[in-house]
């Protein structure tokens, strides 16, 4: 299990700067999120299975123009997830890749798992329930986990995709969490 965690974790995508907006102005930083060793269960909103939903259709075109995600998005199935549907989408004006997967097979639980060697802080995601997920010792991804039915969660990882120089591991968490945003209300919208 733990090597599956972290060949998830450290394998996909990259999204685009998290503290620049589009007019080049600085953005506010979302406050840090108190380290938790459990899931704070919060109750979901709605439980939205993913079962049957496509993760490159999941993002309209002007949702994917908001999140600076230019590139087409690109099917996969994630070995690393038990061939999770996957979708790989690319920031090339940022160098930076988001990949978004659809985890049917377990819940979010598991990355608070003895084995999973991450740190995980709870967080919360368009009124889910979520997890901030940080792979000590590598700083060039984040990942946020969406509890969004029993046994499934959604699974946002946004990577630098080969810049110069990598953006900070905070602001990848903070491009995860809008990415991960945006996926849960078109999810919503969806029902």
């Amino acid at each position: 299990m733990l090597a599956v965690l972290l060949a998830a974790a450290t394998a996909g995508c990259t999204w685009t700067s998290s503290s620049a907006r589009s007019n080049g102005t600085p953005r506010v930083a979302d406050p840090p999120l108190p380290a938790t060793t459990t899931l704070a269960r919060s109750p979901r909103p709605a439980e939205i299975p993913l079962d049957t939903v496509d993760p490159c259709a999941v993002l309209s075109p002007d949702q994917r123009r908001q999140l600076s995600l230019d590139g087409p998005p690109t099917p996969y199935a994630d070995s690393r997830f038990a061939n999770a549907r996957a979708c790989s989408l690319r920031d090339g004006a940022h160098g930076l890749v988001a990949r978004v997967a659809f985890v049917t097979d377990q819940g979010i639980e598991v990355w608070h798992d003895d084995t999973a060697q991450v740190d995980a802080v709870n967080a919360q995601i368009a009124g889910f329930p979520a997890l901030v997920v940080r792979t000590p010792g590598q700083d060039a991804f984040c990942n946020v986990e969406v509890d969004m039915a029993d046994g499934q969660f959604l699974d946002v990882l946004l990577r630098d995709g080969g810049n110069q120089k990598p953006p900070p591991q905070d602001e990848l968490c903070q491009g995860a969490r809008r990415v991960a945003e945006a996926v849960v209300s078109s999810l919503r919208a969806t029902r």
